[in-house]
């Protein structure tokens, strides 16, 4: 892995174009001078060790070592070993509703966009404990694997919608079922579920699943979001509209929320415009029982400012010691001439 630690310093490197340019001015206005001076041919007699060539060569020998000093100021780092680092949290899956009855607008803008925004606050939060989301609807599937990278978490939660489930519906037993056999550890004792739905389930197994996620000791937490006077529907622009022509109404149900979350030992929050309840959840997370987790990390760098400093100094001492003038005692070895 490469990286620069002080990429900052990268913005100077826009110094050598116009050092190029104040060159490139000094010499047209040395130019001009000697043209006012003398015709061009008589100046080579006067001045027959002048080397243009020279001149040009200690422009670029100077030229590139600012550039690999500006370089080397960066601190050029290559990764050097993967590193295990060990350190004592939870994990946990939150379980995400992305069925179009998400998209009801009783939360301001909508269920699934205030559902975003709490998941992008709750991964920003976190420090040692892993992550992973399982999305559903009609049929349920891993969005994001369990990881500590809460960078490519937050990446994920933004783009959460009803598209990534193909199959309409509200399957709770599924979404709970693959959520429980995504934990990186089966028999880890610190581990959570975190359900945000509106409730509308349509099956029975949702409260079994449930079951025996607690007895492998998975604790599961529910976060109703919407109201129980519900709102309606609206897809593209359009309100949905039931086989007689009503429209489809989204209510938040807590009764089948409440028996989970009792079932599992965790809580039930209803969620609000002003408070969502994630917060509420995680003050409860951090009184479990914390695990050894270990996660593997470029942590080690080796710094390669050096050779880009010698190669400069070495290029500073060679533009010293060229003389814009040749030497009349080796002018017959000028490699300069054309």
């Amino acid at each position: 892995m490469f990286r620069f630690a002080n990429p900052d310093i990268l913005w100077l490197l826009w110094a050598v174009p116009a050092m190029i340019v104040a060159l490139a001015l000094v010499a047209r206005s040395r130019r001009k001078a000697l043209a006012r001076f003398a015709d061009e041919r008589v100046l080579k007699e006067f001045m027959p060790d002048v080397s243009k060539a020279r001149v040009r060569l200690k422009a670029v020998l100077f030229l590139t070592a600012v550039t690999l000093v500006i370089l080397a100021a960066a601190r050029p780092q290559f990764g050097s070993k993967l590193r295990k680092k060990k350190s004592e949290g939870i994990e946990m899956m939150l379980v995400v509703d992305v069925s179009n009855s998400m998209l009801a607008e009783d939360f301001s803008p909508s269920r699934l966009e205030r559902t975003r925004y709490a998941i992008d606050k709750l991964f920003a939060s976190l420090r040692q404990d892993r992550v992973g989301m399982v999305v559903f609807a009609g049929e349920a599937k891993v969005q994001l694997p369990i990881t500590s990278d809460y960078r490519m978490a937050k990446s994920f939660a933004k783009r959460l919608s009803p598209s990534l489930v193909s199959v309409q519906g509200t399957d709770l037993g599924q979404a709970l079922s693959l959520a429980t056999l995504s934990f990186s550890n089966a028999d880890d004792k610190s581990r959570a579920i975190i359900l945000i739905t509106d409730g509308e389930a349509h099956d029975a197994n949702a409260v079994e699943t449930a079951r025996r996620a607690a007895e492998q000791g998975i604790r599961l937490f529910c976060i109703g979001i919407g109201t129980p006077e519900g709102a309606p529907v609206k897809i593209g622009g359009e309100f949905i509209r039931d086989e007689n022509g009503d429209m489809v109404v989204s209510r938040l149900n807590e009764t089948v929320l409440q028996e989970i979350a009792e079932i599992g030992n965790g809580g039930y929050i209803r969620a609000s415009n002003q408070a969502f309840g994630l917060t509420e959840i995680v003050d409860k997370l951090n009184e479990m029982e914390r695990s050894e987790q270990t996660t593997l990390q470029f942590d080690e760098y080796n710094e390669q400012f050096a050779a880009l400093l010698w190669i400069a100094l070495a290029l500073l001492l060679t533009d010293a010691l060229l003389l814009d003038r040749r030497n009349p005692r080796l002018r017959k070895f000028n490699i300069f001439r054309r």
